[in-house]
């Protein structure tokens, strides 16, 4: 089964946890603090893999962690670094983000190796957090958090050209005979179920095309699996609509091209503004006094689409058509078409962690001991006196978690709590 979609949850690596410890040895009884540095947890990193096709790789698991950093040891010794998880992808993939569709990443072009989720920073051990007032720090600081993100995966081929026309008029023939691809042919009644990609060399240059599965009235709406194949043609620079001159599946070729063009325009009007040409297939097959190729030609070519006249089955008008491929490339901006990001993880998901510790006096059970050098440095520049500094130094108590983690110590109303110098009375 080809695999041109994928959601999965990625994770990166946790930073390791400052550590704290004093120096402690012999005729040294009161040494300094020496607890070491965490180490930086892992990244997830896509990496283009010039040897996949497709998304198989994420049918069957889900979930992918990068390895979380060690924690700080004694005697400033540093926490090893996680290890990346590097995830292959076929060139082509357009990384977003699930929920919103942003794009995170394409990784097509130049863009063959990108970090997307950042492991988290190491903590720093309680060596760093030693001053004059606070000379034995009992805290560390908290390595960052990892980061986690739900992203899909879609796969858009990369072409020049996309031949696109109904079930069943030819296009994997046409694709057959002017590449080396090798699709499946037969007279199905449904439509080839992924895109094939063939290389066309001609006098005047080669060009990538692919035969992009076969469309049905509704596909912009998702009916059958339109949404499915109309992803692989956002890259092309040209299409190429392939008809049933002959009818010989009781279908009118002219009435066909306007459902198309009425289907692109639906999923992406940028799409069905791209230059077009026309490939009258099966002309081996009309019989009778009526010329399809000239009611074809009366109505589209006045409105600057050449219609060239072919036989994918024996080979008839598919150089001409070739070159006349080559030309309307040659015409075009030479820009291959790739998604910017819309959606930067570091922005998001970040938060930084703040060292303080959370204790119970030893004297007074009633009294709860909290200390931390960012919290010394608020209390040094904010006016408690004021309702305003007050409030905002509760906020900042709140949003660092320290309120929490006061409750997970026991804490209840009317307890005191000591910063500092400061002692203030506990309400919730």
């Amino acid at each position: 089964m080809f695999a041109d979609r994928a959601r999965i949850i990625i994770r990166s690596g946790k930073g390791g946890d400052g550590h704290v410890s004093f120096r402690r040895e012999l005729y040294v009884p009161n040494g300094g603090p020496d607890g070491g540095d965490g180490g930086r947890g892992g990244d997830v990193i896509f990496e283009v893999d010039k040897g996949q096709t497709t998304l198989g790789d994420y049918r069957h698991k889900r979930k992918f962690k990068a390895q979380d950093g060690q924690e700080g040891g004694k005697r400033r010794c540093h926490g090893a670094d996680g290890a990346d998880i590097v995830l292959k992808v076929p060139e082509g993939t357009v990384i977003m983000e699930a929920e919103s569709r942003k794009v995170i990443a394409d990784m097509s072009g130049d863009n063959q190796r990108q970090v997307v989720l950042k492991g988290g920073r190491g903590g720093k051990g309680n060596q760093h957090y030693a001053t004059a007032a606070m000379q034995v720090p009992k805290y560390a600081q908290p390595g960052q958090p990892a980061q986690e993100l739900e992203v899909l995966l879609e796969l858009k081929v990369i072409a020049d050209v996309g031949l696109v026309g109904f079930p069943n008029v030819g296009k994997s023939t046409f694709l057959s005979r002017v590449t080396n691809a090798q699709p499946k042919i037969a007279n199905y009644h449904f439509t080839t179920l992924s895109p094939n990609l063939g290389v066309v060399d001609t006098d005047n240059g080669g060009f990538v095309i692919a035969d992009i599965p076969g469309l049905i009235e509704g596909a912009s709406q998702g009916v059958g699996l339109g949404h499915e194949f109309l992803r692989h043609i956002e890259r092309t620079r040209v299409l190429v609509h392939i008809v049933d001159a002959a009818s010989t599946e009781g279908r009118d070729p002219v009435d066909d091209i306007y459902k198309i063009n009425k289907e692109l325009e639906a999923y992406n009007p940028e799409i069905a503004a791209r230059p077009q040409i026309i490939a009258a297939n099966k002309i081996d097959c009309i019989f009778g006094d009526e010329d399809p190729v000239k009611r074809l030609k009366d109505e589209f070519e006045p409105k600057g689409i050449r219609v060239y006249p072919i036989s994918a089955v024996s080979g008839k008008g598919i150089k001409e058509l070739l070159y006349g491929i080559r030309e309307l490339l040659d015409s075009c901006p030479d820009e291959k078409i790739t998604f910017e990001q819309e959606f930067f993880p570091e922005d998001v998901l970040i938060t930084e962690n703040l060292p303080y510790t959370v204790e119970r006096d030893k004297d007074d059970p009633h009294v709860f001991v909290v200390e931390g050098p960012k919290i010394e440095k608020m209390l040094g520049y904010t006016n408690l006196d004021s309702e305003k500094g007050f409030a905002f130094f509760q906020k900042f108590l709140k949003d660092g978690g320290i309120l929490d983690e006061m409750e997970k110590a026991g804490i209840q109303e009317g307890d005191t709590v000591r910063m500092y110098g400061f002692d203030f009375e506990y309400y919730k």
